[in-house]
């Protein structure tokens, strides 16, 4: 079998890297400060820079605006869906909003994913159709150990073929709902299709995208990645991975807290910030 190969001069995968807190950039920065003195570097070269416009609104763009927009929204998760076809043929597709497809959190309460499609004429999305078809589905995240065996699951394959095979990723079966999640992934969400809604463009008689909301009837954690608390997800042992612009991927190495500021804290200050007074 043959092998997919990555030639570079790039510098090895640094696979002893790993998630850690650091202070948020400007620890001192007080409200009505705005962009901070320490950021003055970033600021010289971007902030006085002229901007470029695009009018999303012009169909002659619309494969501009896709390039444009995967690079600017980022970084966007990433995940694993799975589902079957009426005839229970198994289908196993990567989403990270490439224009085909979002995946996104919806809510909490009732908790809900998201999932875009972009439509095409040359062939019907599988996930799309057998998720319309059965109304079900399962979420797996993805990490950074088997990244390229997800990433092989995008391949556009005949409609014969098995994605799970091309992958070697492995079955788990689920408790809920029939289609499995993937078992190499630390989380793994049992969906039911809650509402499902097509999008046209304005001057179009056809509809471009479908937006397909699900329901998480269940959520599969492995113990491993959790915190100590037992109930949220620590990012340095999950290694969790989003996508970028164009085939670029990003890791979490590094992140920062922000408390959440009250206004009572700031209540009496605020007449002299809003009388141009600084602090």
């Amino acid at each position: 079998m043959s092998r997919l190969k990555f030639m570079s001069t790039r510098p090895p995968f640094p696979f002893d890297s790993t998630f850690r807190l650091v202070e948020p950039p400007a620890p001192s920065w007080h409200i009505g400060d705005g962009l901070p003195d320490v950021s003055k570097h970033w600021a010289e070269g971007v902030m006085e820079s002229p901007r470029k416009s695009w009018d999303l609104t012009d169909p002659k763009i619309t494969k501009e605006s896709y390039r444009l927009l995967t690079s600017a929204i980022i970084p966007r998760p990433i995940a694993l869906v799975s589902t079957l076809s009426q005839d229970g043929e198994p289908n196993l597709a990567p989403f990270r909003w490439t224009a085909i497809p979002l995946f996104l959190s919806v809510s909490h309460n009732p908790p809900m994913v998201s999932l875009s499609f972009s439509l095409s004429t040359r062939r019907p999305k599988d996930t799309r159709n057998n998720i319309l078809a059965t109304k079900e589905f399962t979420v797996s995240i993805i990490s950074e150990a088997f990244a390229e065996a997800a990433n092989s699951a995008s391949v556009e394959s005949p409609a014969d073929s098995d994605e799970w095979i091309i992958s070697g990723l492995r079955k788990e079966d689920s408790t809920l709902v029939k289609p499995p999640f993937v078992k190499e992934s630390a989380i793994g969400m049992e969906c039911q299709l809650y509402s499902s809604q097509d999008i046209t463009p304005s001057g179009s008689p056809e509809p471009s995208t479908t937006i397909v909301l699900g329901l998480i009837k269940k959520i599969h954690v492995r113990e491993a990645v959790l915190n100590e608390d037992g109930m949220t997800i620590d990012p340095a042992k999950l290694r969790p991975i989003a996508r970028l612009g164009g085939t670029t991927y990003g890791r979490l190495l590094e992140g920062f807290d922000l408390s959440r500021i009250s206004w009572k804290s700031i209540r009496d200050l605020y007449p002299d910030i809003s009388r141009g007074d600084r602090l």
